[in-house]
């Protein structure tokens, strides 16, 4: 149970869009430290979507979301969003929405605290007495999953704990990637507040520290990489050539931060993404044109380059990354120290090879010098050396609990998977009792936006509990 009682104070308001959705726009006032629930407080933004065509009467869709017009409609799913440290896009009826509203559910668009309108964590917007480094170190720590989780059982109890039947009192979960790394923490923590779950793409590794992950995912993106290389063979040699031009000139990009070669390297994140790929020789292409028409790379493909990368508008993606794996134990730069035993990676090591030798591009893993790279990390560099250092963090899993676990967990999980490892995912799924999960090597990081209605209505199937 959570420690004393959240404030059930909520603001919000009502109105419609389109395709028959009635929103519900919510702020809930929590703990910013919920073992200290009279302590400072921070607030959580939610949007919820409601289909309309569920409501029998005109009176009952005037009442929505506060009565139960349909049975099914009891149920609400919060959605948990990638990251960590994005928010949720704003709801429409389309997508994989759309699979949950059609089987009656209720979606609850949560703003992970941190992020969107909840208490936004940026640079300019700490807290008046959160001003030195350390104090800003521990103040994120505060933004992990397990105050997300706790975020979340609170607003249960707020929306649902007035509910006569505990069946009624539950919610269902749907989680894609870091949002499944939240769900695992949520059924270690708080099962019995669960109907059932929902994850794609985020079957967390149950580990203490990421080295072994790092060293894992490296080889996978290589893999990408040699596709990559393989599709658009012209790039090794333009790679090369932007790379000796970053090298040799201080790059400037419209917000104040730097296009070095570690940041440029970093647009390799969306490789294991549908569309990633060709996304990056367009980048790569264009950057390459400019440099042979203008020996310098124009101001609109910096803008581009820039506009890939989400670090500056959501700090906490970097800075708490590598902390999302964590559990009594430092990270010391877990990706940076790990990819240097790969020389693919390691620009001195490839320009010294022959121009037919490709240098290969990183995935999902932060450095230190992101934090020089990128204008609105800079005031937080303190911060994050400090953050690398520490073994004070909290367990997020609790693998006796898993193992008991009766809730319904139903999974996607990408066989080639460049974020998650499908390795470290199935050794997960063996120690959590009660999951299905739909593998597939048809569709990559990003398959419920891609293919929303294969992969919803395989995991409803999967959740239906049916066997030959």
């Amino acid at each position: 149970m959570l420690s004393g009682s959240a404030s059930r104070s909520i603001d919000y308001e009502t109105y419609t869009i389109k395709d028959g959705l009635k929103i519900v726009e919510r702020f809930f006032n929590l703990p910013l430290d919920h073992s200290r629930p009279d302590g400072e407080k921070i607030r959580v933004f939610a949007r919820q979507a409601i289909p309309k065509a569920k409501a029998k009467t005109a009176q009952d869709e005037a009442k929505l979301p506060f009565n139960e017009p349909d049975p099914i409609l009891i149920t609400l799913v919060v959605y948990l969003q990638g990251g960590p440290g994005f928010e949720s896009r704003m709801p429409g009826n389309s997508g994989f929405a759309k699979e949950l509203h059609e089987q009656g559910y209720q979606i609850l668009w949560l703003d992970q605290r941190g992020t969107g309108l909840s208490t936004p964590v940026l640079p300019d917007t700490l807290p008046s007495h959160v001003k030195s480094d350390e104090e800003i170190a521990q103040y994120l720590k505060f933004f992990r999953a397990d105050s997300i989780v706790k975020d979340c059982e609170a607003i249960r109890h707020i929306l649902l704990g007035d509910k006569e039947s505990p069946e009624d009192q539950k919610w269902s979960l749907i989680g894609q990637s870091f949002g499944g790394f939240c769900v695992v923490t949520y059924l270690s923590i708080f099962p019995q507040g669960l109907k059932e779950v929902f994850i794609a793409g985020g079957l967390p590794p149950l580990v203490d520290q990421p080295d072994t992950v790092y060293d894992a995912l490296a080889r996978q993106v290589i893999k990408r990489n040699k596709i990559y290389y393989e599709k658009y063979p012209a790039d090794i040699k333009r790679v090369r050539n932007i790379l000796a031009y970053l090298e040799s000139t201080k790059v400037s990009l419209p917000s104040g931060g730097f296009l070095t070669v570690n940041r440029f390297q970093q647009l390799g994140i969306s490789l294991g993404m549908h569309g990633g790929i060709d996304n990056l020789h367009q980048i790569i292409f264009r950057a390459s044109n400019d440099l042979e028409l203008f020996k310098k790379i124009s101001s609109k493909t910096l803008q581009q380059i820039e506009q890939t990368q989400s670090f500056d508008g959501n700090p906490i993606y970097a800075i708490l990354h590598e902390p999302c794996y964590l559990q009594g134990q430092p990270s010391n730069w877990s990706a940076s120290r790990v990819l240097h035993n790969y020389s693919e990676y390691i620009w001195d090591r490839v320009k010294r090879q022959p121009d037919t030798e490709p240098f290969y591009f990183v995935g999902e893993m932060m450095y230190p010098g992101m934090f020089e790279d990128y204008a609105n990390l800079r005031p937080w560099q303190g911060a994050a050396e400090i953050l690398a250092k520490s073994a004070d963090w909290p367990r997020l899993y609790d693998t006796e609990q898993l193992a008991k676990n009766e809730v319904k967990v139903n999974a996607i999980t990408y066989y080639t998977d460049m974020y998650v490892d499908f390795d470290f995912a199935q050794r997960t799924a063996a120690r959590i009792n009660n999951v299905e999960q739909y593998i597939t090597n048809q569709l990559f990081h990003n398959g419920i936006t891609k293919d929303p209605g294969d992969v919803m209505k395989t995991l409803f199937k999967l959740s239906k509990r049916e066997y030959d």
